[in-house]
C-alpha cells in the first residue's frame, strides 16, 4: 500500500508540474525584449530627444501586436547584439541583420523581413570605370562585424585599406572629411541616410549593387536562440500576418517609395 501511495503521489506531482509547464508555454513570449541598434537611418535611428526610430522600430511594434506581445526595446551597440542575445539580456534582435551561413551558426533566424543590395558610395566622378584594380589602394570604410566588412575582407585582402566604424554616421563624417575614399553599406540605408542629404551632394554609388548570398545572406531577418524556436514561429506568423493585412505596406511607404521585400 505504501508503495502504491508513494506511486500514486509521484504521478501526481508530474501531472501537476506537466499542466504548470503546458500552461507556461501557452502563455510565453507575451513579453518581447528585443534589441535595436539605433545608428542605421532609415531602419534605425536616435532622435535628438532621444527616442529610437525607423523602419527597423515601426515593425517591431507592429510585430508585436500581431503576436499579442509586449515589446520592449533595448538599445545595443551593433558588435554586441548577439554576445547579448546569447547572454539572455534579450530575446531577439531586430536591426537589419542579414541572414547568413555563418550567424546560423550562431543564432536561429526568422523568415526574412526585407532584402536590399549592398553597393560602394564615392564622390562624383572619382571611379569612372569600376574595377577591382580601380578601388585598388583607397582607403574603405565599412561598419564592423557586417556582412559588407566580410565581403571587403574576403574580396579586396590586401588590396585595399579597411578602416571599421560602429556606425553608419561615422562614416559619412568621414567620407565628407576626406579620411576615406570610400565606403560600402547597404544600398538603402546609403541613399536614405547619406546621398539624399545635403552632405551626400557630392557623392554617388559606383559600381554594380550586390547581393550575393555567399556574402550577403538570404535577406534581414529577425535573430533568436536557437533554443527559442518557439519565438521564432511566433514571428513568422507575424510577420506573415502584417504582410497579409496590408500593416507591412503601409509601414513601407513612411520610408520608402519602391519595394524592399524582393522576391
Amino acid at each position: 500500500m505504501k508503495r502504491f501511495l508513494s506511486v500514486l503521489i509521484v504521478l501526481c506531482l508530474l501531472f501537476v508540474a506537466g499542466k504548470a509547464f503546458a500552461d507556461t508555454s501557452k502563455n510565453a513570449w507575451k513579453k518581447i525584449r528585443v534589441a535595436v541598434e539605433g545608428t542605421y537611418p532609415p531602419f534605425s535611428a536616435l532622435t535628438p530627444a532621444g527616442k529610437i526610430e525607423g523602419f527597423d522600430i515601426d515593425i517591431t511594434y507592429a510585430l508585436g501586436e500581431a503576436a499579442g506581445a509586449e515589446i520592449k526595446l533595448i538599445i545595443q551597440d551593433w558588435d554586441g547584439l548577439i554576445p547579448g542575445l546569447l547572454a539572455r539580456k534579450t530575446d531577439c534582435i531586430i536591426a537589419s541583420m542579414s541572414i547568413t551561413e555563418e550567424r546560423k551558426q550562431t543564432v536561429a533566424f526568422t523568415d526574412k523581413y526585407y532584402q536590399t543590395p549592398a553597393a560602394f558610395v564615392a564622390k562624383k566622378g572619382s571611379i569612372k570605370n569600376f574595377s577591382k584594380d580601380s578601388v585598388k589602394g583607397k582607403t574603405v570604410g565599412v561598419q564592423m562585424a557586417t556582412t559588407h566588412d566580410q565581403y571587403l575582407t574576403d574580396t579586396y585582402g590586401k588590396d585595399i585599406t579597411i578602416k571599421r566604424y560602429t556606425s553608419l554616421e561615422d562614416i559619412y563624417l568621414d567620407i565628407t572629411s576626406g579620411r576615406i575614399d570610400m565606403f560600402m553599406a547597404d544600398s538603402i540605408a546609403s541613399d536614405v541616410g547619406f546621398l539624399s542629404k545635403p552632405q551626400g551632394q557630392g557623392y554617388e554609388f559606383v559600381g554594380p549593387h550586390m547581393t550575393n548570398p555567399k556574402w550577403f545572406g538570404e535577406g534581414i531577418g529577425i535573430a533568436c536562440r536557437k533554443g527559442d524556436m518557439d519565438l521564432v514561429n511566433k514571428l513568422n506568423a507575424a510577420i506573415k500576418k502584417i504582410r497579409n493585412d496590408g500593416t507591412y505596406d503601409r509601414i513601407r511607404k513612411k520610408y520608402f517609395d519602391f519595394d524592399i521585400y524582393g522576391d
